[in-house]
């Protein structure tokens, strides 16, 4: 399959429809009320010439009878085309909205499905910019332009049946003065195409340089360097207007000469009319009639011309959108075709297990590490040797790229997410909270047991129960508000410690068989750490657990100690064995030790 950047604009339309089928549900009705709605529109023409030429110029004299039969039918027939106008424009709204719906939802899901490592890859304001803005620009034309296209083309396919009636000539000269239009349209379009590209590619830059600057304004601040950022963020501010304004500046280009091109064709039309009709070969109603056919036939094209470039913008949002959902889900979830993996104590294995990111060197290598069920693991290491690493893979954030992570003897990758996620909960160094209160986001741990989902009713009793079992329920009484005190975005109202603090008891709460503890109590201070390694030995009871160890106080209370040192294990064993043994590990211990003294 063809990559979404190289396909044309048909084929992008097709690969859309492909994923949002419900954009063109019931289209065959919505398009029959649309020829019903463009065949009112010609109805005045026909009124018009029918007036003037069978009655006021009716052998005799004028025929007001006619005359007045004639306007009531026109005007009957105008309400009835506003009618199937205005139900082109509802239906055409309901169902894109129904599949722009179904675009983002596939879009949203498919970036969560992504890997970290893949999502790393892109700044997250250009992610968010393909869910958001970019879709945005897809419901503009399809509810929109879309309804405008399809009308404007059957109404100048009307528009020209009818003026061949009255006069295959005046038609001709219609047609041949839109021809060189129509010759310098493409390739001005696919100059449109590449700049509404850029757009958009600037549109999510600047997302993401913005987004950045928000997130990390305390940073920038602490560094004084907000000049800097602010420069660089205008930088992707100005870079932005200035592909808009390239593109727009080629979108009135085109519109104005679709506009010139019908003012011209116009003229030339009352020109040859009013010679046609000297010479005898057109009546006063029929060149009447055609004039207003004239404006029915320009001004769809020129309506049409201004469509085509906000078609260009939509297909680049959707070639963009349609790139988020090519890309491959390297951690995929097995689903049905997984394999079981009943809950009870994790045994876990670590087979020549070799990692290395994207265009980068090995992070790990021949790691062999062997956890038994309801065994306590500290993985020990300096900074950069791999230690983070190893937690993402038997978390299945990532996947090794040699070897393989067993979890009770089956491989990870073969196990279905939903187990996977039952089973093993990762507590990260920086715990990640939701806006919200603390009952809120301690409550994420919560699912039910039948099929699975979350479950995060705040005024849950587990909650409380979960603070209390890990010991927490003082500090929580000392918040303004106690569980319901609010956190924040991203949890910026609570301390580093007090956000490390509400992800463990959400990991208690989530009652995993295997816990992950990626230097989750590393921003906690010696009294709070007291408390929690207390209600921590409850909580891990029973349950294998692996702990990322920055404080080698928790490996000395771990059952054994594996160091890594620059992606390999060097050692293995009880803290005692590993300090007497003096290697590695004893030489972290001492210099430790000097420093906690």
């Amino acid at each position: 399959m063809a990559p979404a950047s190289t396909l044309g604009v048909l084929a992008t339309l097709r690969r859309g429809v492909q994923v949002s089928p419900r954009l063109v549900q019931g289209i065959g009705v919505t398009v029959l009320l649309a020829v019903l709605a463009a065949l009112g529109r010609v109805v005045v023409p026909i009124a018009v010439q029918q007036t003037v030429d069978t009655g006021i110029l009716a052998e005799g004299g004028p025929d007001a009878q006619r005359v007045a039969l004639l306007a009531a039918g026109a005007t009957l027939a105008l309400l009835l085309g506003a009618a199937c106008s205005a139900l082109v424009n509802i239906r055409l709204f309901r169902s894109s909205e129904a599949g722009l719906l179904q675009l983002r939802t596939k879009a949203f899901r498919h970036v969560h499905d992504l890997s970290v490592l893949t999502r790393g890859t892109e700044r997250r304001g250009s992610l968010v910019s393909r869910v958001t803005s970019d879709v945005d620009t897809i419901s503009l034309f399809v509810q929109w332009g879309g309804i405008m296209l399809l009308v404007s083309v059957l109404q100048i396919l009307v528009a020209t049946v009818l003026m061949a009636v009255y006069s295959w000539q005046l038609t001709l000269v219609v047609w041949l003065g839109f021809v060189p239009l129509v010759v310098v349209l493409q390739p001005l379009q696919k100059r449109v195409n590449a700049r509404y590209s850029a757009v958009r590619e600037r549109y999510g830059a600047m997302l993401g340089a913005v987004s950045e600057s928000v997130v990390g304004a305390e940073t920038i601040r602490a560094y004084g360097v907000a000049a800097r950022v602010q420069r660089s963020t205008d930088r992707a501010i100005r870079e932005t207007r200035r592909a808009m304004v390239r593109a727009q500046n080629l979108v009135s280009t085109v519109f104005a000469s679709g506009v010139l091109t019908a003012n011209l064709v116009l003229a030339v039309v009352v020109v040859v009319g009013t010679r046609l009709g000297i010479a005898g070969d057109l009546t006063p109603g029929r060149l009447l009639a055609f004039l207003f056919l004239v404006q029915l036939f320009t001004g769809p094209v020129q309506m049409a011309t201004e469509i085509l470039n906000e078609l260009q913008n939509a297909i680049a949002g959707w070639r963009r959108v349609l790139g988020v959902l090519e890309t491959p889900v390297t951690v995929a979830d097995p689903g049905a075709d997984g394999a079981d993996s009943p809950r009870g104590p994790a045994h876990v294995e670590l087979r020549r297990v070799g990692f290395a990111y994207p265009d980068g060197p090995p992070v790990l290598r021949d790691v062999d590490v062997v956890v038994p069920a309801g065994s306590s693991v500290a993985v020990v290491g300096a900074t950069g040797s791999g230690k983070t690493t190893i937690a993402r893979l038997v978390a299945r954030l990532v996947d090794p790229t040699d070897g393989s992570v067993l979890l009770d003897g089956v491989d990870v990758r073969d196990v279905r997410h939903e187990d996977l996620r039952r089973r093993v909960v990762l507590v990260p160094q920086e715990g990640f909270l939701f806006e919200g209160t603390v009952a809120e986001n301690i409550a994420y741990g919560l699912r039910h047991d039948e099929d699975g989902t979350w479950a995060p009713p705040a005024d849950d009793p587990r909650v409380r129960e979960a603070v209390d079992a890990l010991g927490l329920g003082p500090w929580v009484d000392e918040l303004g508000e106690g569980l319901d005190t609010p956190v924040g975005q991203r949890g910026e109202s609570l301390s580093a410690g007090e956000r490390q603090l509400v992800a463990l008891a959400r990991a208690y709460l989530a009652d995993a068989d295997l816990l992950l503890l990626d230097e989750a109590t590393s921003a906690v201070d010696p009294a709070t750490e007291v408390r929690l390694a207390r209600a921590l030995a409850g909580l891990t009871a029973g349950r294998t657990t692996i702990t990322i160890a920055h404080r080698l106080s928790t490996a000395e209370a771990a059952d054994a100690v594996v160091v890594v040192d620059a992606g390999r294990v060097v050692e293995h064993g009880h803290h005692h064995e590993l300090v007497a043994s003096d290697g590695h590990y004893a030489a972290m211990h001492r210099a430790w030790v000097s420093q906690t003294r």
